[in-house]
């Protein structure tokens, strides 16, 4: 029997992005779990070719009751809440903890190979840096409780040993095609690009940290094509486990993307500074970049698509056809 892939997410921003590359790569034994709802994100999928298609919470029970179709290989988890906004930490226990859990117990038991999205927004406020590291979890502070739910779970994956046989990944700020789903959690390039083709200006939090002039906050930005290849790239090589950083490796401003998406949009720039959410603003974070040594040291050696012919190849090639992967 062929040996199937399962994707949890599969149908959100990152999953159906793997699942894309997987079909170029020939892979279209694909099971691909999520949960579609009444949305769009059905959408993401619907060009792609993969074997069957299961709900999150039928998957789960699947799992617990040893009653999987076919012969799973590898399950790549990527479904998750990734709002860093949720504020009942009940359900993002349930749903990012709980759920992840029961999948590690299941693929080490049954000898299958798991990879799981973690977050970058377990660094915090990253006084602690931004080491894949794993020696250096527990000096981790999250500044949401979303990133909380992905923290607890790389501690428990550290303590009970699975990160000698799993792998976490931790995705830095992600964009591209297939996040148009994602309303107030898509990037800044989407919901810029829907500003600038309205109104002809982007806005932009304004700072409220010394040392960081307004729209000079950072971020590390990584396309969702070298996102995934580097996803792809621990999957084909099967004795690589712990956690690895899936960023740039470089901090931009969000004023440099703005720049990068006005340039696409062959659009003079115009920037509105606007008060930051009060929700977000005790948790903000003014800077994230990967280290990306470990994935280097891996044989990783792919460079990183350079951020202004990222952003363009979003806007050419997807955001003003609308085209989806």
């Amino acid at each position: 029997m062929k040996e199937m892939i399962v994707v949890t997410g599969g149908a959100g921003f990152i999953g159906s992005a793997l699942v894309w590359k997987l079909n170029q790569l020939g892979q279209d034994n694909i099971l691909v779990v999520d949960s579609l709802g009444s949305g769009d994100k059905w959408r993401n999928i619907a060009g792609l070719r993969f074997a069957d298609y299961m709900e999150k919470d039928d998957f789960r029970e699947a799992v617990i009751s040893r009653s999987l179709p076919g012969s799973i290989k590898t399950i790549f988890h990527l479904g998750a809440c990734s709002s860093t906004t949720e504020a009942d930490l009940r359900y993002l226990i349930k749903n990012n903890y709980e759920y992840s859990k029961v999948l590690a117990e299941f693929a080490l038991a049954a000898g299958v190979r798991l990879i799981y999205a973690s977050s970058a927004a377990t660094y915090g406020d990253g006084t602690n840096g931004y080491s894949d590291n794993i020696s250096k979890l527990s000096l981790l502070r999250p500044l949401n409780g979303y990133g909380f739910s992905k923290h607890i779970f790389d501690l428990r994956a550290y303590r009970q040993g699975w990160l000698e046989k799993i792998v976490g990944l931790k995705f830095f700020n992600v964009f591209g095609p297939n996040e148009y789903h994602k309303g107030s959690m898509r990037s800044m390039v989407c919901k810029g690009y829907e500003q600038i083709a309205a109104t002809g200006k982007i806005n932009l939090f304004s700072s409220y940290r010394d040392g960081y002039p307004d729209g000079e906050q950072e971020r590390d930005f990584i396309y969702i094509k070298d996102a995934v290849e580097m996803v792809v790239f621990i999957y084909e090589h099967p004795k690589l486990h712990g956690i690895f950083n899936i960023g740039s490796g470089s901090a931009r401003t969000w004023n440099t993307l703005a720049d990068a998406l006005f340039e696409a949009m062959e659009v003079k720039p115009q920037i509105e500074y606007i008060p930051m959410l009060e929700e977000i603003k005790e948790t903000y974070q003014y800077h994230t970049e990967a280290e990306m040594t470990r994935l280097r040291r891996s044989g990783y050696d792919r460079p990183v698509t350079a951020l202004p012919e990222a952003v363009a190849d979003y806007v050419k090639n997807y955001l003003i056809p609308g085209r989806y992967l």
